[in-house]
């Protein structure tokens, strides 16, 4: 079973603030950023939000899982331990897929939305969901309106575009979540 070693964030709301008034031709601020605006940006996906950054670790992942994680490449890096035989000691052959490795990521706040995306719907692996679910949680704890951006794609365009959809669409909790992914609190 996957575990969160650490998550930290680098990058403050009010760097995204100040980026956000560049665009605009202002100077920068003094104010922090509300609640509301910083869900605002995020659901608007402003460049600016990129400034906000999430380091964390995982470790026992299967291997198997990592790589569905290393096929993400915009706004995120990935460092991952190594099975070759030269640094380990061990024949690589004999790895099976289900052996844990260590898996490091550093990502910005929309390559993070953009993966819960893909990585919370349905029709994604159980393993890699809650491998996933792990790193939101943990967002949730420091950037709450980061993690109540990061849904399944069928929340965020409203319907599902799959080819073999889940159902989770036609539920009564599918039509909850997209109303509470859409509200912005004053």
């Amino acid at each position: 079973m996957a575990t969160i070693k650490f998550l930290k964030v680098k990058g403050t709301w009010r760097e995204v603030a100040d980026a956000a008034r560049t665009t605009i031709r202002l100077d920068e601020g003094t104010k922090e950023p509300s609640s509301s605006w910083k869900k605002r940006i995020l659901l608007a996906e402003h460049s600016p939000i990129r400034k906000l950054c999430f380091n964390w670790k995982w470790t026992d992942l299967p291997y198997w899982v990592s790589v569905h994680f290393v096929r993400h490449k915009y706004g995120i890096e990935h460092f991952v331990s190594t099975q070759r035989t030269d640094r380990t000691g061990e024949t690589r052959d004999d790895k099976r897929q289900d052996a844990p490795v260590v898996h490091e990521c550093f990502a910005n706040a929309q390559s993070v939305m953009f993966i819960s995306r893909r990585r919370l719907c349905g029709q994604a692996s159980p393993e890699t969901r809650a491998a996933w679910k792990l790193v939101v949680d943990e967002i949730a704890k420091v950037e709450p309106e980061v993690a109540e951006c990061c849904v399944p794609e069928c929340v965020y365009r409203g319907f599902c575009p799959e080819f073999r959809p889940c159902g989770f669409c036609n539920t009564p909790a599918f039509a909850k979540m997209v109303e509470r992914y859409r509200t912005v609190s004053r």
